[in-house]
């Protein structure tokens, strides 16, 4: 797993700029893309993806403990979907 520090190390030795620098610039980013998210926007970053909010309808689902039935409440989730350059790259 990737995390933040290591992109941002990354960045930093790519672009000449100190680690703080390359920091603040991949929270930057990412708080960008979930402030679009929160605000019902999709986020496209061309040769790489798009992140857009999904809706999930109610439905009903069973506790695994009791196997009663229970109602899930529907919600929103954050979906990526790579560009297709992405998808070839791991797809060989």
């Amino acid at each position: 797993m990737t995390t933040t520090n290591e992109i941002a190390d990354k960045i930093a030795s790519e672009q000449s700029l100190t680690k703080a620098q390359a920091k603040t610039i991949v929270e930057s980013v990412f708080k960008q893309i979930a402030d679009a998210a929160q605000s019902g926007a999709e986020t496209s970053v061309p040769g790489f993806g798009k992140f857009k909010v999904k809706e999930t309808p109610a439905r009903e689902g069973r506790n695994p403990s009791t196997g009663a039935t229970i109602k899930i409440s529907a919600s929103k989730k954050l979906t990526f979907t790579p560009a297709k350059a992405i998808k070839d790259a791991l797809n060989g």
